[in-house]
C-alpha cells in the first residue's frame, strides 16, 4: 500500500491539546503524527503551532501521514471510527442499502411496504449521521481554530437541518377543493415537536447518560461553572424565546370570540410575523454565542479543556490512531450528506402513513422518535467522553446542540418557510412549552453544584421517559392552531387550563437564574 502509517507525536512537534480544542463542539484529541511524514502540505513549518496557517493549512493535528484516496484505510478508519460505541453503531450499515431496496420496489406500495421502508430509514441514519460527525472530527482538526469550529459545529448539525427543510418543503396546505382531511400534509405540528424534543432529549436523556454512565466508573464528577453557568443561561433566554409567540397566542385567543376588530385571523397572523422576528433576533444571538466561545473566552475554555484532555482515560491509545486524508474527509462527508438526505426524504415521506395507520400520534413522532436519530452522533460521543471522565466535553456536546437547535436551527427553519411563503411559526402546543421549561429548569438546578453523580443521571433519564408516556397519549393537535384557520375545537379548554399552569413556573425560572449567576 502507497500509506505511511503515522508515528506519535513528539517533543519538537507536541501541542498544548487546548490549542486546537473546539470550546463549541468536539475537541481535537491531540492526535499529532511527525510533520515529516506529511505529504498533505509540505511546507509545514512551525506556523502552524501558532495558528498562523490558512484555510487550507493542514495543521499537524490532522496530519495523516498520506495523501489522496486509499481504500483500505479509508475503509479501516471509518470502520473504528472515535471510540468503541461509535463503531458498534457501524453494524448497522445494512439498514441503509435495504431501505433504499425497499423505497425502489416496482409496484403500488402497500402500508405495510411503507412502515418496512419508514423501519429501515430511520435506523439507517444513525450509522450515516455517525458518519458524518466523525468526517467533520477529522476535518476539523486539518483547520484552523476558527473555521474548524464553524465546520465541525455545522456538520454536528446537519441531520437535524436536513430533516427540518424536508419536513419544511413536503408541507403543503389544505385546500379547499380537495377531498382529503385538513390534516393530512400538514406537517408543521411534527416539526414543532421535533424543535423541542431535540432540546429536551438532549438535556434529559442524553446528560442523563452522560451522568449515569460517567458515574458507574467514579462516584462523583465535576465539571466548570463557566460551562454549566453559560449554557443555562443561554438555555432560559432560548426558552423564553421560544415560549413567547406560544404564550401570546393561548392569552389572546379567547378575546377573538368577543371582539369584531380583533379577529383570530389576525391573531394568527400577528403571531406569525412576531415569531419570523423572534427568530431573526434568535439567529442573531447565536452568531454572538459563537463569537463569545471562539474569541472573548477562548483562553478560558482553552484551560478548562485542557484540564478534561489530561483526565481522558483513552489519550495515550487516541495519539497513535492513524487519520483520515483532506480528500477522505471531503468523500465520506459527501457520501454521508447524501446518504442522510436520501433516507431523510424516505422517512418524511412516510410520516403521514405511520401517523394515520401505524397509531404513532403526531406529537410521540416529532417529540420523541426523530430526535433520536437527529444527532445521534453526538449523544454517543457525549457518552463515551462521560465514560472516560471528561465532564466537561460531555456537557457541551449536550448544551451546545440543545442551544444550537434553539438559536438556529428551529428559527432557521421559519425563516426558510417564511421564504417559501409557508405559515410555520413558533406557536407550540402549550403542553410542550411547558415541558421544555420545566426540563431546562430541571437541568439548570442539577447543574448548580457543578458535580454530578449516576443518582442524577437516572433521575434525569426517568423524567424523560415519564415525558416520552405523556406524548404518547397526547392527542394530535387541533386543526385550529396557528397553521389552520378553521374553529378551536373541543381542544381550545385543555390549552388554555396548560397555558394557566404554564405562567406559573415562569418566575421559577427566573429565580433558577439569579440563584445560577449568584453561585457562579
Amino acid at each position: 500500500m502507497s500509506r505511511q502509517d503515522p508515528a506519535p507525536s513528539n517533543t519538537t512537534h507536541g501541542k498544548s491539546p487546548s490549542s486546537s480544542t473546539s470550546p463549541l463542539v468536539h475537541r481535537t484529541d491531540g492526535n499529532s503524527n511527525n510533520s515529516n511524514n506529511s505529504h498533505e502540505h509540505p511546507s509545514h513549518s512551525s506556523s502552524h503551532h501558532t495558528g498562523a496557517g490558512g484555510l487550507l493549512t493542514i495543521h499537524h493535528e490532522g496530519e495523516s501521514g498520506r495523501s489522496g484516496m486509499h481504500l483500505r484505510p479509508f475503509a479501516y478508519i471509518l470502520w473504528r471510527s472515535s471510540s468503541q460505541v461509535s463503531m458498534l453503531v457501524n453494524v448497522l450499515w445494512p439498514f441503509v442499502p435495504a431501505a433504499i431496496i425497499l423505497h425502489y420496489l416496482p409496484g403500488d406500495h402497500t402500508a405495510t411496504l411503507d412502515k418496512w421502508i419508514f423501519a429501515t430509514a430511520y435506523v439507517g441514519m444513525v450509522p450515516c449521521a455517525n458518519l458524518l460527525g466523525f468526517a467533520g472530527q477529522e476535518l476539523a482538526r486539518k483547520l484552523p481554530k476558527v473555521a474548524g469550529i464553524l465546520i465541525e459545529t455545522a456538520l454536528g448539525s446537519i441531520v437535524e437541518i436536513v430533516l427540518f427543510m424536508i419536513l419544511i418543503a413536503k408541507h403543503r396546505e389544505a385546500d379547499d377543493n380537495d377531498d382529503t382531511s385538513a390534516e393530512e400534509g400538514n406537517l408543521i405540528p411534527v416539526i414543532q415537536a421535533a424543535i423541542l424534543g431535540s432540546i429536551v432529549t438532549n438535556l434529559l436523556l442524553c446528560l442523563g447518560l452522560c451522568f449515569f454512565v460517567g458515574g458507574l466508573r467514579q462516584h462523583t464528577q465535576t465539571f466548570h461553572a463557566v460551562v454549566s453557568e453559560v449554557g443555562s443561561g443561554l438555555l432560559l433566554v432560548a426558552g423564553f424565546g421560544l415560549a413567547i409567540p406560544s404564550a401570546f397566542y393561548s392569552a389572546l385567543k379567547g378575546e377573538t370570540a368577543t371582539s369584531h376588530n380583533f379577529t383570530r385571523q389576525k391573531l394568527q397572523d400577528d403571531v406569525l410575523q412576531m415569531s419570523r422576528a423572534t427568530s431573526v433576533i434568535l439567529m442573531v444571538a447565536f452568531a454572538i454565542y459563537i463569537f463569545f466561545n471562539a474569541r472573548s473566552q477562548h483562553g478560558i475554555f482553552d484551560e478548562i479543556l485542557e484540564a478534561d484532555e489530561r483526565q481522558d482515560a483513552d489519550h495515550a491509545h487516541d495519539l497513535t490512531k492513524e487519520k483520515l486524508t483532506l480528500t477522505e474527509c471531503v468523500v465520506a462527508i459527501a457520501a454521508s450528506l447524501t446518504l442522510v438526505t436520501l433516507l431523510a426524504v424516505f422517512l418524511v415521506e412516510r410520516i403521514e402513513v405511520i401517523v394515520r395507520t401505524g397509531g404513532v400520534p403526531d406529537q410521540f413522532l416529532g417529540l420523541i422518535l426523530l430526535p433520536l436519530v437527529e444527532k445521534a452522533a453526538e449523544h454517543l460521543t457525549a457518552v463515551d467522553e462521560a465514560w472516560d471522565g471528561q465532564m466537561n466535553f460531555a456537557l457541551y456536546h449536550c448544551l451546545g446542540p440543545s442551544i444550537q437547535t434553539a438559536l438556529f436551527n428551529g428559527p432557521l427553519v421559519v425563516v426558510v418557510a417564511w421564504i417559501l411563503d409557508k405559515p410555520m411559526d413558533l406557536n407550540f402546543e402549550i403542553f410542550m412549552v411547558a415541558l421544555l421549561v420545566l426540563a431546562i429548569l430541571v437541568v439548570g438546578n442539577f447543574l448548580r453544584d457543578k458535580e454530578s453523580n449516576y443518582l442524577e443521571g437516572a433521575l434525569l433519564v426517568i423524567v424523560y421517559i415519564i415525558i416520552a408516556i405523556a406524548a404518547w397519549y397526547y392527542p394530535d393537535p387541533d386543526v385550529a392552531t396557528s397553521n389552520e384557520f378553521d374553529g378551536i375545537g373541543a381542544g381550545a379548554g385543555a390549552v388554555v387550563a396548560a397555558s394557566n399552569a404554564f405562567k406559573v413556573h415562569i418566575p421559577s425560572a427566573s429565580a433558577s437564574l439569579l440563584q445560577l449567576r449568584v453561585q457562579g
